[in-house]
């Protein structure tokens, strides 16, 4: 009801309309200029052509990311990674690229192996890596090796192995491979 007084008001009073919207249209440009959304640019820095300002804005970490939002890396709304961009993911897949997979889940951050055993052995094992952090250290990944030993096909018994010789093991070289992996993005971008 007061919407439509006010509309009534406004239609009879076309200069009080123009008044009210130019007053209203400069308080809108002065509070956003304000805020920080629009900076001024000298277009003379500004790098020429689409790829180069794309590129100029990947390299600043500002870009539009999955669903839309305004992403700038570390202190954005969104900061999504992906599997190629991390270091300990990729060296893991590749130390474990003999082994059958079962569970690879980049967002929940953790990688499954089957059971895998060599030319009919009575005894398997299976793989468990849980990722707790993107940073290539060896705290930040945990290693479970799972042993089944079968005395037939239907009595086998699943044992978990402590911190054995195949968890060190996979632990030392994923984290060399990571941190050969990251040195190898750090040179790339170097040369970008």
């Amino acid at each position: 009801m007061y919407y439509l007084n006010l509309l009534t008001f406004i239609k009879k009073n076309m200069k009080f309309s123009k008044l009210f919207l130019t007053i209203f249209l400069f308080i809108s440009l002065v509070t956003v200029n304000s805020c920080g959304m629009y900076k001024k640019v000298d277009q003379r820095q500004m790098p020429d052509g689409a790829d180069a300002k794309a590129r100029k804005n990947i390299d600043e970490g500002k870009g539009v990311s999955l669903g839309g939002l305004m992403s700038k890396r570390g202190g954005g709304l969104t900061n999504y990674e992906f599997s190629t961009s991390n270091p300990m993911w990729r060296a893991s897949l590749e130390i474990l690229d003999f082994l059958p997979l079962s569970t690879v889940d980049y967002s929940g951050g953790m990688i499954i192996t089957d059971w895998y055993s060599e030319s009919n052995s009575d005894e398997s094992i299976k793989i468990t890596i849980r990722f707790l952090s993107n940073e290539v250290r060896s705290d930040n990944l945990k290693i479970i090796v799972h042993k089944k030993k079968c005395a037939s096909a239907t009595s086998c018994v699943v044992t978990q192995l402590g911190n054995n010789e195949i968890s060190n093991e996979l632990l030392t070289s994923i984290v060399k491979t990571a941190a050969r992996f990251e040195r190898e993005d750090k040179k790339k971008n170097k040369k970008r």
